[in-house]
């Protein structure tokens, strides 16, 4: 199926956001990779890209300050939702991040989220277990010195 519209959806807080000004610069069976503006302006960083990798529960992203420079990759763990007849694709956040820094730093984020999501009924077990696995897939990656396999797919297009 071929995605020509994405939506991110949080669940803390509840909402659901048409990601109308994201470009899809290329996709396949396995992944999904876009380009973008941030939403609301940030003096922290103003554009960057994402691989929404289908199959891994993982959305990579680069994030570019407004000068152009790396400020970080940011790993959302996720589950997609797709919707053939309209194709589109919902993608949601399942709260649990992984930053990585260009000097070698890391920050494993939003565990307490994922923690009262649960706590609140607003992710089902299966939810949780899915982002449980998909967290420690990327952090072996990471530990094994193998996110580069990740950050390939961005690197190859020069975004």
């Amino acid at each position: 199926m071929s995605i020509e519209t994405l939506y991110r959806k949080r669940i803390i807080p509840p909402e659901t956001v048409l990601l109308k000004d994201d470009v899809i610069v290329e996709q396949n069976d396995e992944f999904i990779i876009t380009k973008w503006n941030t939403l609301n302006p940030k003096t922290e960083f103003s554009h960057g890209c994402s691989c929404y990798f289908l199959r891994e529960g993982l959305k990579v992203s680069k994030m570019y300050r407004p000068d152009g420079s790396l400020l970080r990759w940011y790993c959302d763990i996720v589950e997609f939702e797709a919707d053939e007849e309209n194709h589109s694709l919902i993608v949601t956040d399942l709260l649990a991040d992984v930053v990585l820094y260009p000097d070698g730093r890391m920050e494993v984020a939003d565990l307490d989220e994922l923690a009262e999501a649960m706590e609140r009924d607003l992710i089902t077990k299966e939810q949780m277990t899915s982002c449980l696995r998909s967290l420690n897939h990327l952090l072996s990656m990471i530990y094994r010195d193998k996110f580069d396999r990740l950050q390939s797919r961005l690197d190859r297009l020069g975004l």
